[in-house]
């Protein structure tokens, strides 16, 4: 019985934070609505060490947007693992304009945008996961947030 109602449960939760993703993206911010600015993000001038010379173009995203991506950054295992995340976002993106063109997903209360640098056992997961019937998004965001 306690099984059944797990069950209820988390599908309960993943219909409505799905629900909650669409409307988001419907109304044109990309992210679930609450997940707003959590206060206002330094930005780098110069890109980090190891970029190509010259750096890279910026993209110009919402705050909510930039949010989200400096948010991610917390989920790399390692210290420096996650400062470089928070240092490649800071050179690679800029507050302005929303930027439809970012994809932005949020699965099982975590929200992300762009593409997701994984590791080798994140990887592994997301072929495990995918082969399990989850999609290939959904199997990123929850193996880069829980592995």
């Amino acid at each position: 019985m306690r099984k059944i109602v797990a069950v209820s449960v988390l599908a309960a939760m993943t219909t409505l934070g799905t629900a909650a993703a669409v409307a988001a993206v419907a109304a044109g911010t990309g992210v679930r609505p609450g997940n707003g600015p959590r206060s206002a993000y330094r930005q780098a001038p110069t890109p980090p060490e190891g970029w190509p010379e010259g750096g890279v173009e910026r993209q110009e995203v919402s705050q909510e947007q930039y949010g989200v991506l400096i948010g991610q950054c917390r989920y790399p295992k390692t210290g420096q693992a996650r400062e470089r995340c928070r240092t490649q976002v800071r050179a690679k993106y800029v507050v302005g304009a929303f930027n439809p063109a970012l994809d932005c997903r949020t699965y099982s209360g975590i929200s992300v945008c762009g593409t997701l640098e994984l590791s080798a056992a994140q990887r592994a997961c997301v072929e495990e996961s995918t082969g399990g019937g989850l999609t290939r998004r959904r199997a990123e965001v929850e193996c880069y947030a829980f592995r």
